[in-house]
């Protein structure tokens, strides 16, 4: 399928896992509520994540997610709540068709990927659910693969 196709060439195999794991994966286990396959990215011990709340001024930002398990609990609820959405279309091709991920600045065995939402979904009743927002992951490298370390979620897109 098209959408999920992986832009960055197989001369950049960390921008391909990367992407892989932030775009692929993460929109696969989302829409099939699958926690456990989005929790295996992560490195757990490590992880903490801030919540912009939508706002481009970080006085409004919050530690939402200080651990995993806070993480998890809002995950599953969106999770949860789109599958009980009716929608007019696949909600894994409107997803994956809204993000965009061509920025991932690799240091070392660190990388910062940025993440943008700008699309929508269209619900059975002709309304659309909007995606537009952004996401700054911290990944790292360890152990032979990339994970996720943290992020900062739901920056404005665009910003400013």
């Amino acid at each position: 399928m098209e959408s999920d196709r992986n832009l960055f060439p197989e001369s950049e195999p960390d921008r391909r896992e990367i992407w892989d794991m932030l775009v692929r994966r993460d929109i696969d286990a989302f829409v099939n509520q699958d926690w456990a396959a989005h929790e295996a990215d992560f490195l757990i011990d490590e992880f903490v994540s801030i919540d912009a709340q939508r706002s481009p001024n970080p006085d409004n930002w919050h530690v939402s997610f200080p651990d995993i398990a806070a993480y998890a609990k809002t995950w599953l609820k969106f999770s949860e709540e789109a599958a009980r959405t009716a929608y007019a279309e696949s909600v894994r091709e409107a997803h994956l068709r809204a993000s965009h991920l061509t920025d991932i600045e690799i240091r070392g065995d660190v990388a910062l990927a940025r993440k943008k939402f700008d699309g929508k979904i269209r619900r059975l009743d002709g309304t659309d659910e909007i995606l537009k927002w952004q996401t700054l992951y911290l990944c790292r490298r360890k152990h032979g693969r990339w994970w996720i370390q943290g992020f900062v979620g739901f920056l404005p897109n665009p910003m400013g």
